[in-house]
């Protein structure tokens, strides 16, 4: 079985932006690097059920969000002043596509169109700071959707997970905020399938927070624990977090260690790490699961190289395939089944 992946890139050196390319979920092999659309810095992505791509975008100098069609033909921007988004994610009930500006500390939110346009339909924009030195302001890094549909969002300048209602044509009401532990820097934010349990990655101190979710965006503290290993003292930042659609493990990136860490999860939710695997690469940014999730796949920001793993639907362990695919400067992987 083949099916395609799509990766968003930094375009600071070689890249030229939105790549795609061919997954064999049989072989774990990667192959037929194509680049899709020319996009400065398109760091993070997503596709509709229509086939639309949404991207980190900018025009002009100004930054903000990019709609492209199933071909890679650009439908439009929507821009303003200062740097572009991190995160985009896509609403297909109330045709939505959310954003979420890191350096603006900015929650976004875009009406769809019928041809798969944009338009800004509202924003909020957080204020506060935290005690690490990378939280001197509000640094919106996530905005996606909880299992009740509410907007969540995850806040590294000020470690705080807030969530909102939405209406239909997209206006935000803030209903709560969670705040992690102090300096920890949320980044993103995974909810297990079936229990009410989600996951929050924190980058600033390589954490896991396992959090009980009651719903309306009330999250309540059950356990932390490390990404690393426990003799580890140089530099880690954490980035992407998975959950199996079984909901039997859960996996996360580390930058610097350079490793996922592989966690059962047990019966009450809470987690025990059973593998940490280098990725071989510097900086995996972001890694996805293949459709039928025999594959990870791990894209390296600073080492041009994607690597792909084997993973044991009963273990959950990784076994490495490759890891000489070259992508440059990849910061996100998108499957397409």
């Amino acid at each position: 079985m083949t099916e395609a992946l799509y990766f968003g890139t930094y375009t600071k050196k070689t890249s030229e932006g939105i790549y795609k390319a061919t997954l064999d979920t049989t072989t774990g092999l990667l192959s037929n690097l194509q680049l899709v659309a020319k996009e400065p810095n398109p760091t993070y992505l997503t596709l509709d059920q229509a086939g639309h791509l949404y991207s980190v975008g900018a025009e002009n100098g100004d930054g903000g969000i990019a709609a492209y069609d199933n071909g890679g033909k650009l439908i439009n921007h929507v821009v303003d002043a200062g740097a572009p988004l991190c995160y985009v994610a896509v609403d297909e009930t109330r045709d939505l596509v959310y954003g979420a500006n890191y350096h603006k500390g900015e929650v976004l939110v875009y009406k769809r169109a019928a041809d798969g346009s944009l338009s800004l339909a509202d924003k909020d924009v957080h204020t506060g700071s935290g005690p690490h030195e990378n939280q001197a302001s509000p640094h919106v890094h996530f905005t996606d959707l909880t299992p009740d549909k509410y907007l969540v969002t995850c806040d590294l300048g000020t470690d705080e997970v807030v969530t909102y209602d939405v209406s239909e044509q997209g206006q935000l009401t803030k209903i709560n905020t969670y705040k992690s532990a102090p300096g920890a820097g949320p980044r993103h934010i995974a909810f297990h399938p079936t229990q009410k349990i989600a996951y929050l990655m924190n980058e600033l101190n390589s954490t896991i927070e396992v959090l009980i979710y009651d719903g309306v965006g009330q999250f309540t503290l059950l356990q932390t624990l490390s990404t690393l290993p426990e003799d580890w003292i140089a530099f880690n930042g954490t980035a992407a977090i998975r959950v199996s659609s079984e909901g039997k493990f859960l996996y996360g990136s580390n930058r610097g260690h350079d490793s996922i860490a592989v966690y059962k999860i047990l019966a009450d939710g809470t987690l025990e790490l059973i593998q940490i695997a280098a990725t071989h690469g510097k900086m995996p940014r972001d890694f996805n699961l293949s459709s039928d999730e025999r594959v990870i796949i791990a894209a390296h920001q600073d080492s041009d190289n994607v690597t792909t793993f084997f993973r044991d639907s009963t273990t959950g362990l990784l076994t490495e395939v490759q890891h000489d695919f070259i992508v440059p400067e990849a910061v996100c992987v998108y499957v397409k089944a």
